[in-house]
């Protein structure tokens, strides 16, 4: 759906099922920026329900990261006020979800030089510019 992210070539994806260990599962680099989006398996259907992002870049170009990259944004990360582990096991039973499908995508590196923000932005666009509103677990943006 998003041809932008196939020129990405450290990249990869996970899934995530209700009471897994996100630090075993989660592949996603410890250091580094860029860009992560959920899908939902529910029902036979796969389903975008979050776009995000980790890292910035200073005003002099040097990169601003999160300690623990990706990774630590993923495992450390809040989502609905809470850890993430705890958010998404609540949301697959809610939701009624099989599992999330989670892809990660480091956007600025020794081969791309795209700031994550920006990355982001382009993929909530084409997704609201498709669906008339943001992916269901993106409040706002």
């Amino acid at each position: 759906m998003f041809e932008e992210l196939e020129k990405y070539e450290n990249s990869g994806h996970f899934f995530y099922e209700k009471n897994d260990n996100l630090r075993e599962i989660c592949n996603a680099p410890k250091s580094g920026i860029g860009i992560y989006l959920i899908y939902a398996l529910k029902n036979g259907k796969i389903e975008l329900v979050y776009t995000g992002c980790t890292g910035k870049i200073t005003q002099d170009g040097m990169l601003k990261t999160r300690k623990g990259g990706i990774y630590d944004t993923l495992v450390n990360g809040k989502q609905f006020g809470e850890l993430r582990t705890r958010a998404w096991d609540k949301h697959i039973i809610i939701e009624d979800i099989e599992a999330l499908d989670v892809y990660w995508y480091e956007t600025f590196d020794q081969y791309n030089m795209d700031i994550p923000a920006m990355i982001e932005g382009k993929i909530i666009q084409q997704f609201f510019e498709i669906h008339g509103k943001l992916p269901n677990w993106n409040k706002e943006y």
